[in-house]
């Protein structure tokens, strides 16, 4: 039989400035390579353990049930909604832009009643309307916010809302997929009762793994469920079972990813969790500056901006795709496009992770300079590089 003819795998080395994946660590990209071991293999089991003490220093958390769900921030996501929902549930939803909505999807197809609360697309959502919401049901068994928008670049205030929360005696679950290990996230000291995130973001990983966490009282409400959680993949008493409570085979869990996650962590152990967020506030500062000293703006609503992702508004007369080809083509730096009513409208950028450097700031700058200035938009040459050095030596 003769040979299928197939492409040789020979990927482009990247400058990954998107809205993830983001750039890895050449550690992490080595720990992908190092030899495989079975998924109960003593060698692999110790790793888990070290991996669920490294997450819970991420999350800021004492949470038992602390573990990555094999699959990217979309499989946390369903996992939180699939086992704390179900038919007759009232949840609560901020949505303000697309994985707002996603939440809403995802809480609606467990059969639970949904209220979502709405906001432009790159405002947050108001604590008043969140108890609005909340006052205007008999009971709320789940209150869920993200707390970075990926699609917007918006962050959202979590503790009104964790009050709140509690006052309504309502479950509270945070989205942080864009925002661990970039920006600070206290699980405990916040309140928040459910919790995952994605590892291709600012924990610096191959997409693939849903970091995710839960409180005690959380899972209690399991125990009253009317009904089985409907994924048997995603059913936390399975995966605990395999994760925290024994080894109890669940499913082959993905080992390399394992190996990179750990490496991941341990860099951001090794660096400091709040150095760490000290870096992404410092480079994300320097980069809002350098896009404003061009004469181009900021999306998000003023005083919750995210560092770890920015959404610029495209000049009128630039075509926003030619610039990100541009980028691509000519210096192999890779931004992203809007979503939904922003399509066309704003570019995506992030510093996340290993990516988010003094470097990668004056590097976008300078090329996203020469990408304008030949579609005729004409900023002060070098007035956004000087704006953002101006912020990097006053940190």
């Amino acid at each position: 039989m003769a040979s299928i003819p197939h492409q040789a795998l020979n990927p482009p080395i990247r400058t990954l400035l998107g809205p993830g994946p983001s750039s890895i660590h050449p550690r992490v990209q080595m720990a992908m390579s190092a030899p495989l071991v079975g998924h109960l293999d003593p060698y692999f089991t110790s790793l888990m353990d070290d991996t669920v003490a490294l997450l819970r220093y991420v999350f800021r958390t004492q949470n038992k049930l602390t573990f990555p769900v094999s699959g990217t921030g979309s499989a946390g996501m369903e996992a939180a909604f699939d086992n704390f929902l179900e038919p007759g549930d009232v949840a609560v939803i901020g949505v303000n832009g697309l994985f707002g909505e996603r939440m809403v999807d995802n809480a609606q197809r467990t059969g639970a009643t949904v209220i979502p609360v709405t906001a432009e697309w790159g405002k947050i959502i108001r604590p008043e309307d969140i108890e609005k919401a909340l006052k205007s049901q008999k009971k709320v068994k789940l209150l869920s916010l993200v707390h970075v928008e990926t699609s917007t670049g918006a962050l959202q205030p979590l503790l009104d809302a964790s009050k709140l929360a509690k006052q309504y005696e309502a479950l509270y679950l945070v989205d942080t997929v864009t925002s661990l290990a970039g920006h600070e996230v206290a699980v405990d000291d916040w309140g928040i009762d459910i919790c995952y995130s994605g590892t291709q973001k600012c924990i610096s990983c191959p997409p693939g793994l849903a970091p995710f966490t839960v409180n005690q009282k959380a899972l209690d409400t399991l125990q009253k469920r009317a009904q089985k959680v409907k994924s048997w993949y995603l059913d936390l008493a399975l995966l605990s079972a395999y994760w925290v409570t024994g080894r109890v085979y669940h499913h082959t869990a993905p080992v390399s990813m394992i190996y990179a996650i750990h490496e991941a962590l341990a860099l951001i152990a090794e660096e400091g969790l709040e150095a760490r967020v000290k870096r992404h506030l410092k480079n994300g500062a320097a980069f809002h500056a350098g896009i404003e000293a061009m004469g181009l703006k900021l999306h998000a609503e003023a005083g919750h901006r995210a560092c770890s992702l920015t959404t610029v508004r495209v000049p009128q007369g630039v075509d926003e795709a030619k610039v990100r080809q541009g980028l691509l083509n000519e210096a192999n730096i890779e931004i992203g496009a809007g979503l939904g009513p922003l399509r066309g409208q704003v570019w995506r950028i992030g510093l996340m992770g290993y990516a988010s450097s003094e470097e990668n700031v004056v590097l976008l700058l300078n090329e996203l300079e020469k990408q304008l200035t030949k579609q005729g938009y004409r900023p002060e040459p070098g007035a956004g590089v000087a704006a953002a050095l101006g912020v990097l030596r006053a940190a």
